[in-house]
């Protein structure tokens, strides 16, 4: 992948943002010709954007905890020699819960993989958990929940990623000046 360029990430940022604008709109907002963004575009989804995704109002969907789960391997289980099926269990079982939407490997707190996931309430959740233990549970040590309410009052950011496009592109403004000597 070629190095990108500050345009590039002025694109992507408002891509971040929203990601239905069109090539002409978009090439309006950065004071730029519409072909230019249609090209770049192009790469950026080829190379950099993993796909667009709507952000919905959870709560409108029916759920209402959003649940970040650690998990601990057991030791012996985690060994050079039984790792591969081990986590192919995991991949497989992770796959078919539709409602945990990012997975992985992690450090800290003695923990090794986390989950992030959607519940519709507390009693779906329990059971989301009921269905873990008794699925892979064989595999693990440990795990620990932290639940959000994402309903409102509580929820006080909801998920978006505007936030961090706006944040980069101040960054990456500050920065394309200083390598110009403008500030």
């Amino acid at each position: 992948m070629r190095k990108l360029k500050p345009n590039d990430y002025e694109i992507l940022f408002e891509l971040m943002k929203n990601a239905r604008i069109s090539d002409r709109q978009l090439a309006k907002h950065l004071g730029t010709s519409q072909p230019t963004i249609s090209r770049k575009r192009a790469y950026l989804e080829k190379e950099l954007i993993d796909g667009y995704s709507a952000i919905p109002r959870w709560e409108k969907l029916g759920y209402e905890i959003f649940a970040i789960t650690l998990f601990k391997i057991k030791p012996v289980i985690a060994t050079k020699e039984r790792f591969p099926g081990v986590r192919k269990k995991g991949f497989e079982w992770l796959m078919s819960q539709p409602n945990v939407i990012m997975a992985g490997s992690c450090q800290g707190m003695r923990m090794e993989a986390f989950t992030l996931s959607l519940h519709q309430s507390y009693s779906d959740y329990d059971e989301w958990c009921r269905k873990l233990r008794l699925e892979i549970g064989e595999l693990l040590d440990d795990f620990q929940s932290s639940l959000v309410n994402l309903l409102e009052p509580a929820l006080l950011k909801p998920l978006h990623l505007k936030y961090l496009a706006e944040s980069n592109k101040q960054t990456n403004m500050h920065a394309t000046k200083q390598s110009k000597g403008l500030s």
